[in-house]
């Protein structure tokens, strides 16, 4: 949906901009497939940026698997820091869905090859490195936050860190082309940074600070997004990326669907495409809470609906007059089968949003670092 009102907003004489998250090859050969959008609101080119792209997300397994060689040596000749072997945190990396790494036993063979223990593989956007470098600045930012991971304890308990065994700058040495945006262009021609790739329910789960930087140096509007609804992406997004970088929105579009709107009030998923009007109205519970989080952050919203072709015009007007009754605005959105036009509505009510909005952002509670 964020390219599909990029090319919106352009097809309205927006220098909009997108800024997204690199998709991972564990989901792109699973089950939710590529990220890059879909139909006629994707990204080009959307094979590379599918599979290996720049080799962003193999730099950050690299750096990631040379952390856990750089602990495992420690624990073998106990220096640069003393590891205690049960204790360590520090896993290994590698971007694709393998059950059978999930528990592994390492340092067989004897003696010289290692201190036998427990151990597993994480993918790799759910590596602390992702998140590192989604976070960081520029690269002595960089160096300074790799330096600060928690690698595992002492025999006596005491934290052991990324930087007690020197390893951030070589770190940030196998980083250093990772930590620059890429700028790629949706189907019609638009702009778009995607760069960086952390879970949403690992990490953080947006797209890089210093491509959604580059991209509000370039563009009138920026839109960005945060993996999952509300209560977990965007809340992280604002609790997290947005307190650490200084950056506010200026207006949130919560995406909705008919039919996970009926899901949500009880309808089975086999008859999601026939109208059920009761379903539709529980469902709208779930809607409402989301629409409660934002406001407690003081943002405005603009309910968009990824429209499918079964979905009937009363249970629209339906979700529009429950969305006015929130002071809310409801957008159709038909990005998928028509690209930018099939998204007008959508970027004429996010404008309408904008120009209602105060652009300051809050005073934040605290810094992160």
């Amino acid at each position: 949906m964020s390219v599909a009102l990029a090319m919106g907003l352009r097809q309205r004489g927006r220098r909009a901009v997108a800024a997204l998250r690199e998709p991972s090859l564990g989901p792109v050969f699973g089950v939710k497939g590529g990220g890059t959008g879909g139909g006629q609101a994707s990204l080009e080119p959307a094979t590379d940026i599918n599979l290996h792209f720049t080799g962003d997300i193999h730099a950050v397994t690299s750096a990631h698997n040379l952390l856990a060689a750089l602990v495992d040596n420690a624990v073998y000749y106990g220096t640069p820091a003393v590891l205690d072997s049960t204790r360590v945190r520090w896993r290994r990396a590698l971007d694709m869905n393998d059950r059978f790494l999930r528990h592994v036993l390492v340092g067989l063979g004897g003696k010289a090859h290692g201190v036998p223990r427990e151990t597993s593989f994480d993918i790799t956007a759910a590596s602390e490195v992702m998140a590192i470098l989604a976070l960081a600045e520029n690269l002595q930012d960089l160096e300074a936050r790799l330096g600060r991971i928690l690698v595992g304890h002492a025999p006596d308990g005491a934290p052991v860190r990324a930087a007690d065994l020197h390893a951030a700058p070589a770190l940030v040495a196998l980083l250093k082309d990772a930590l620059m945006p890429n700028l790629v262009q949706t189907r019609e021609g638009g702009p778009a940074f995607v760069h960086a790739g952390p879970f949403g329910n690992i990490a953080h789960g947006c797209n890089s600070v210093l491509a959604t930087r580059m991209a509000l140096a370039y563009g009138e509007e920026v839109i960005t997004e945060a993996g999952f609804g509300f209560d977990l992406g965007a809340e992280k997004f604002l609790d997290i990326k947005c307190r650490a970088s200084g950056l506010w929105p200026r207006g949130v579009v919560l995406v909705v669907t008919l039919r996970a709107l009926k899901h949500h009030g009880g309808a089975s998923a086999q008859q999601l495409a026939a109208p059920d009007p009761e379903a539709l109205q529980r469902g709208f519970q779930h809607l409402e809470q989301h629409l409660d989080s934002i406001a407690a952050f003081g943002l405005p919203a603009v309910v968009c609906v990824n429209r499918f072709p079964q979905d009937t015009q009363a249970e629209l007007d339906t979700l529009r007059d429950f969305t006015r009754q929130r002071g809310v605005e409801t957008a159709e959105c038909e990005g998928f089968s028509r690209g930018g036009e099939g998204s007008l509505e959508l970027a004429d009510r996010v404008l309408e949003m904008l120009d209602r909005t105060d652009a300051a952002p809050p005073s934040l509670a605290s810094s992160m670092s």
